[in-house]
Order: C-alpha cells, then sequence, then structure tokens
C-alpha cells in the first residue's frame, strides 16, 4: 500500500523543533463542482508522510449519485464508466477516515477539500474515530474537527515573485513531477512533495507557517432524502419517460427537492402530460 517518493529526508528529533510536525496526511479531492452543498465528491486522493517518507496510501473513485457535468470530465478524465461499480460515499470516506485518523491533514487550498469532506462525515453521521458504531447519538453529536497545513497559504506568504500559486505551478517551479493534474492521488503526492521543499527552504524563517492550524469549515448535516420523496421522484421521471442516471437512494432531501422542482418546470405534474 505503501510507495516510496522522492522526499528530504527529515530526521524528526532536528526537525520537529525547527520546522514543525513531520507526520501528516496529504489529501486532495476531486468533485462534480466547487460547493459541498451540491456537488459531490468523485474520487478521494491520500498520502501518509512520516519523517518525509510516505508510509502509506489511500486512493479511490466514488460512484456518486448525479451525473458528472461534461467540464469535470473534460477537467479530471474522470468518466461514468469509470465510477460506476466504485464504492458509494459511505464506503469511500469511512475508508480515507480510517487511513487517516486523527493526523494533521495537509493540502493546497486545503480549506476546499476540508469542507467537502467534512459535509460528508456529517451528513453520513461518521464518528471521527472511523469504524465505531454509530448508535443513536443525536446528530450535533457528529463531528469532523481537525488540525491543518496549507501549502496554498505557505506559498503566497514565502514566494510572493510568483505571479501564480496553483498546484501545477508550483510544481513546475520546485521541478516536482506533476503527471495528472486535477486527478487526486497525484495532487495529494504533489502537495506533500511541495511541503517538503517548501519547509526545506522556508521553515527556518517562518517557522509559524509550518506549524497545523485548526481548520475551519462551518457546515450543516442535511437530511436524507425521504421515502415520500423516493416515491415521487421515481413516478415523476416514469410518468414523463425521462432517462436519468440519477441514483434516487443517494440523494439528500434538499438535492431530492431541486430534482423534483426542476422535473415539474420543465415537464409539469404528473398528469399534465399532452
Amino acid at each position: 500500500m505503501g510507495s516510496a517518493i522522492e522526499m528530504p529526508s527529515l530526521c524528526a528529533s532536528a526537525a520537529e523543533k525547527t520546522q514543525g510536525t513531520v507526520s501528516y496526511v496529504a489529501f486532495d479531492l476531486e468533485t462534480t463542482g466547487l460547493r459541498p452543498s451540491s456537488d459531490r465528491i468523485l474520487e478521494i486522493g491520500a498520502v501518509r508522510v512520516e519523517d518525509g517518507e510516505v508510509t502509506g496510501t489511500y486512493e479511490t473513485l466514488v460512484d456518486h449519485a448525479l451525473p458528472i457535468p461534461e467540464r469535470i470530465t473534460e477537467l479530471t478524465g474522470i468518466t461514468e464508466e469509470m465510477t460506476a461499480g466504485a464504492p458509494d460515499i459511505r464506503e469511500a470516506v469511512e475508508g480515507f477516515l480510517r487511513f487517516s485518523g486523527d493526523a494533521v491533514l495537509l493540502g493546497h487550498n486545503i480549506q476546499f477539500d476540508y469542507g467537502f469532506m467534512k459535509r460528508n462525515v456529517l451528513n453520513l453521521r461518521i464518528l471521527q474515530a472511523a469504524g465505531e458504531e454509530a448508535g443513536n447519538r443525536p446528530a450535533d453529536s457528529y463531528s469532523y474537527e481537525r488540525m491543518g497545513l496549507d501549502t496554498l497559504t505557505i506559498a503566497r506568504t514565502v514566494l510572493p515573485q510568483l505571479k501564480s500559486k496553483s498546484l501545477d505551478k508550483l510544481a513546475d517551479w520546485y521541478q516536482i513531477p506533476l503527471e495528472h493534474h486535477h486527478r487526486a492521488m497525484d495532487d495529494a503526492l504533489t502537495a506533500a512533495r511541495l511541503f517538503e521543499r517548501l519547509r526545506e527552504e522556508f521553515a527556518r524563517k517562518y517557522p509559524a507557517l509550518f506549524e497545523p492550524v485548526p481548520l475551519q469549515s462551518q457546515v450543516r448535516r442535511e437530511n436524507p432524502i425521504t421515502s415520500s420523496q423516493k416515491a415521487y421522484l421515481r413516478e415523476l421521471i416514469k410518468y414523463h419517460r425521462i432517462e436519468s442516471a440519477v441514483k434516487i437512494d443517494l440523494l439528500t432531501k434538499n438535492e431530492a427537492s431541486r430534482m423534483i422542482d426542476g422535473i415539474i418546470l420543465h415537464y409539469g405534474k404528473i398528469g399534465s402530460r399532452p
């Protein structure tokens, strides 16, 4: 599962005093869009780094509920056929939580990925301790609070001369190989390599930048689709003879409402078909 990548070899006893944490999980998500409240996770990629060495990896596509927008397929190369039969979101997220545990999380613009992950953790009622049974705890007992490091934040401070601080541009600057930009595992590995290069070069001058901070993301847990919504949505689709690849059982209550409203707006209610 683990694999070696070219990173500076760090001595924990010396590095911890001057360069912050030496253990973290770098991760990246590919999603159907930019809004955690309405878009879905397509792919998760993560690498565990200890003392500058990769000691484990986690990678999965996600069989999601909604069609992949064409622009996202063009950007990532991820197609409907690739995600068909992949783990559903619960299995994929639980796998990530088991892999990452309570480790410090690292990413490039990590607030984006953390926001998506936190929303899904809360929505699926998964406890911080992955694998622990949820039982009958109230919804407000579920949480996903983590410490994090952001290579974008670091780069904005230490490399002001660079016009772009995007991951691919920073990889070019440091001659870090990035074969498949906008694929989760490649971007997670690149973020880890980038962090090690930045730390090697700037941690002594800017030690605070390389210390993990609490990640902040205000998300509200959403309720799953109701039984009545499932039944009515299936009736609408059947009545109007709509071809749909949407996985109705995986929709949230709000997503189902938007889909029902969209069908009625475009096709009319049941009984209104010409």
